[in-house]
């Protein structure tokens, strides 16, 4: 599975780096010091662990500065079975991870036993333009530069490193 490296401004790189997730009790305990009415920042660390921190945090920051396997927003909910994600994205304009991380996204959170709705419930496409080399994030199918009309490419080229 492919690692992403961060790709965004580099002020934004400091903080304390967000809670691993290593097992169903780790999550009950941070689970607990949360608010779960709100979204969480998420990351997923090279060795697939989930690691959370306050919407707030910048996905960076969350990762320790490490490579990622996928990153994003999430919500929790609670039912009768336990806990369970509610919504997951991969939005972060940091690592622009492409919609193929679903998979590392998905283990890391059985691996904290977190049932999850099989896919991303909301999904960004992620390009970079190949003629003045800015960010996209392709809305409505248009593969089309926002800031200089270029064609963007179809296969996910962000990380030029």
């Amino acid at each position: 599975m492919r690692l992403y490296r961060y790709v965004g401004p580099a002020e934004l790189m400091g903080g304390p780096a967000g809670a691993a997730m290593v097992s169903p009790a780790a999550f009950e305990r941070w689970i607990a010091r949360a608010d779960a009415s709100e979204p969480f920042t998420y990351v997923v660390d090279r060795h697939g662990y989930l690691l959370l921190a306050p919407r707030q945090c910048e996905h960076v920051a969350c990762a320790g500065g490490s490579r990622v396997r996928g990153a994003g927003e999430v919500t929790f909910a609670r039912d009768a079975d336990g806990w369970f994600v509610r919504t997951v994205s991969n939005q972060s304009t940091g690592y622009c991870p492409d919609v193929t991380s679903w998979p590392a996204v998905a283990a890391a959170f059985e691996r904290a036993a977190l049932r999850h709705p099989g896919r991303f419930s909301d999904e960004l496409t992620f390009r970079r333009c190949p003629g003045c080399t800015e960010l996209n994030v392709v809305k409505d199918g248009d593969f089309a530069c926002t800031y200089c009309g270029t064609a963007l490419p179809a296969r996910w080229n962000v990380d030029r490193g």
